[in-house]
């Protein structure tokens, strides 16, 4: 890798708000606020609305739409009579 070029990669912790859900993980991301985490390190914290603990897709709470459904309604009505 070139030397200079390249953004800090440092350990950050990620805090979800809506489950209440904190990791870390790296990121290049900064900022001025800092927590300290379980091995007893303070690390930099993100506030973040949604994360994979609260995202409906990856909760199993996502809405399954009937495509098929769908186009046999849009048949119905407008299809050829």
């Amino acid at each position: 890798m070139k030397q200079g070029i390249h953004p800090d990669y440092h350990p950050v912790v990620f805090r979800d708000i809506s489950a209440g859900i904190a990791f870390l993980t790296r990121s290049t991301v900064t900022s001025s606020t800092e927590i300290e985490w379980e091995d007893g390190n303070t690390y930099p914290i993100i506030d973040v609305d949604i994360s994979s603990a609260s995202h409906p897709f990856y909760t199993g709470k996502a809405k399954i739409v009937d495509a098929a459904g769908r186009v046999e309604k849009f048949n119905q009505r407008y299809g050829k009579k």
